[in-house]
């Protein structure tokens, strides 16, 4: 396996493959947004009943649990191109009939919640495909930096664009940004699509008798064994029960402990957008510098000194700074950590890995939301953001041991 350093790291190509999956990724992205923001509104214009608004957003979640080590299964099997178009084409096409649905007026909880739990499955299927088939578009040397421009534009997409716009189509009826997300999953779909096929990977006969089941399994005892995947997977289940905890919480350190209304939460999440988006734009030149094991490191433990000052430091503007910071950091570790995990992961499981993953994080999220909530109640507004820094000086513990082990050219990734 090619060395986890970046020394070489160099930036893809726009042109050719990446340059299209990056335009369908921010697309899908924009439309996520604007579906996400939309959805609640709906369900509150529908209903009263908080169980049942809150069943929406949980549908968002359930089936990473149900389904996500099964998505990664199948993403190894098939040709993941092929995957992707016609998943997001199932969806754009689902979304659309929705959009119809909403704008003639036959709306219901029941679709709402029907939706969210079909569009998430397919998720499960459509984001491990992607990871699988990154490494294929570009050279080793180029994918650290091709995840740094996927995720930042993903973050402008989701982040920056689509709260304001979506204000902007509900002027035009509620259907409205339904009916873009729609067109914006049609559009993805293209774009894959239109991706030129990839030389065929050399893959192992699968056993007689083989089973998604047994392969799931194969996969797991592959990420059990290595030492650098498992303190990455620990790492990252940790850092997202900190993560559910600071989210989950965060509008009542900001309106409650620090009395600053709905103008200070507006000011300190884009504080965390900005800061995230400069992670992005500097992740290579940083890692450049520290290597992507010690860059993470440097990530974790800044992270956690920015959650002490949170919770210790009664103050709007160190919240805002510290919240940029924060942001900034957590691109680093996100880059670091997705790039990693490709380059170990053995190509014909990284559907599998990628699953695994990713599913410890959504469990992680609900997870750390009820322990924030409940410290929350117990000790005050400050204090999730203390667990949270816990939960990261954990995660750093736990990924320690695992960058001691070599990459497949013998050499440490800490010297």
């Amino acid at each position: 396996m090619a060395t986890v350093e970046a020394a070489g790291e160099c930036a893809p190509a726009w042109r050719g493959g990446f340059g299209r999956l990056w335009s369908a990724a921010v697309l899908s992205s924009f439309g996520d947004a604007l579906r996400t923001a939309a959805l609640p509104l709906l369900a509150v214009s529908l209903t009263d009943d908080p169980l049942l608004i809150a069943s929406v957003t949980a549908c968002g979640y359930l089936p990473w649990l149900v389904f996500g080590l099964l998505g990664g299964a199948v993403a190894d099997r098939v040709d993941q191109r092929r995957a992707m178009w016609a998943v997001d084409a199932v969806r754009g096409l689902a979304v659309a009939g929705f959009a119809v649905a909403v704008g003639l007026g036959h709306g219901s909880i029941a679709l709402l919640i029907a939706l969210a739990f079909a569009l998430t499955t397919l998720q499960t299927l459509f984001d491990n495909a992607a990871t699988a088939l990154l490494p294929t578009l570009v050279g080793p040397d180029e994918l650290g930096s091709a995840n740094a421009r996927l995720l930042t534009g993903q973050r402008v997409a989701g982040g920056l664009l689509g709260g304001p716009v979506v204000a902007l189509l509900l002027t035009a009826g509620v259907a409205a940004p339904f009916a873009v997300d729609a067109a914006t999953f049609l559009a993805a779909a293209a774009l894959v699509a239109s991706l030129r096929p990839a030389a065929p990977r050399q893959r192992e006969p699968r056993a007689a008798g083989s089973t998604l089941r047994r392969e799931i399994a194969e996969g797991l005892r592959a990420l059990a064994r290595d030492r650098l995947l498992r303190g990455l997977c620990a790492a990252t289940a940790l850092c997202n029960i900190g993560m559910g905890a600071l989210i989950a919480t965060l509008v009542l350190l900001v309106t409650g402990w620090l009395d600053a209304g709905t103008t200070g939460y507006a000011a300190v999440i884009t504080a965390y957008t900005v800061g995230s988006l400069a992670g992005g734009a500097v992740h290579r030149r940083l890692v450049a510098r520290t290597g992507y094991a010690r860059g993470m490191l440097l990530a974790g433990t800044v992270q956690t000194g920015a959650l002490i000052v949170m919770g210790s430091v009664r103050s709007l503007p160190v919240l805002a700074a510290t919240l940029a910071v924060f942001g900034f950091m957590g691109m680093v570790w996100n880059v670091s950590s997705q790039t990693l995990m490709q380059r170990r992961s053995p190509a014909e499981m990284l559907g599998r890995v990628s699953s695994a993953f990713r599913t410890l994080g959504v469990a992680g999220a609900p997870v750390g939301a009820l322990l924030g909530g409940a410290v929350a109640a117990a000790w005050g507004a400050n204090t999730p953001a203390l667990l949270a820094a816990a939960c990261f000086v954990l995660s750093v513990a736990a990924l320690i041991p695992g960058l001691h082990a070599d990459d497949r050219s013998g050499q440490p990734l800490i010297n």
